[in-house]
């Protein structure tokens, strides 16, 4: 018999202190995300670099930030030991900035951007808060939510319209984003909530392994740490090629 991991998730790192503070921000999966704004943006004709770089900042602080903050606030499943009120102010600011940004993006440069703005805040509200019983809380809504709202969001900030191109690349960040979830739900079961693990596997040549917390998991999470690599490093290639 095998306990699992005390820690909630592979990047977590141990309470207390600052650690909670970094645990909060979900590091390689918000990079993942973000991959999708900058992804988004170097489609366009002819890339602005400093309406890329504004979309990226406030995703990083409505997703990095606020979502996270909110997701913790609800359930503690990161199990840190952040007050609730500094949650609640962290998700209050954070989310506003990213607002205002949209707003002064769509006021400064294509005025329908600024559709995006109250779309983007129900998702980070609806999703995490689990609202109307955690209806926006499922496997699809989180490929929308957190995979093809980013690329459109930095096509759109960055060419002022949608194209073919962009909506073929949501629909991409859509599907990976949906690999993440099916690998990251059992990820998420075993070190959340079981509490033991006791048993072997059988082999056909007659051998025997014994099955434990990390034989569970190992193979998921490897997946995870490689897919966030793979969507960075295809963010950061675009970049390279478009500069």
């Amino acid at each position: 018999m095998s306990a699992p991991t005390a820690r909630p998730a592979w990047y977590a790192l141990e309470t207390g202190g600052w650690r909670d503070y970094a645990t909060l921000l979900h590091l390689p999966y918000t990079a993942w995300h973000l991959s999708y704004v900058v992804i988004g943006g170097c489609l366009a004709p002819v890339v602005a670099w400093g309406r890329l770089g504004a979309a990226v900042l406030a995703f990083g602080l409505a997703v990095g930030i606020g979502a996270h903050a909110l997701d913790e606030l609800s359930g503690r499943p990161l199990r840190t030991g952040i007050p609730s009120s500094i949650l609640v102010a962290l998700a209050s600011v954070s989310v506003g900035a990213a607002c205002a940004i949209g707003v002064v993006g769509a006021v400064t440069f294509e005025p329908w951007l600024v559709l995006l703005v109250p779309l983007g805040l129900f998702l980070v509200v609806a999703y995490n808060l689990e609202l109307v019983g955690g209806r926006f809380h499922s496997d699809l809504w989180f490929g929308v939510a957190w995979g093809g709202f980013p690329v459109v969001c930095g096509y759109a900030a960055v060419a002022g319209d949608l194209s073919i191109a962009a909506l073929l690349a949501a629909a991409f960040a859509v599907v990976l984003s949906l690999a993440q979830r099916a690998l990251s739900n059992h990820v998420r079961f075993v070190r959340r909530r079981v509490a033991s693990v006791e048993g072997e596997l059988e082999l056909r040549d007659g051998g025997r392994e014994r099955l434990d917390v990390d034989r569970l998991i190992v193979a998921e999470e490897r997946g995870l740490r490689l897919l966030a690599a793979a969507s960075v490093l295809l963010a950061a290639a675009l970049v390279a090629f478009r500069i």
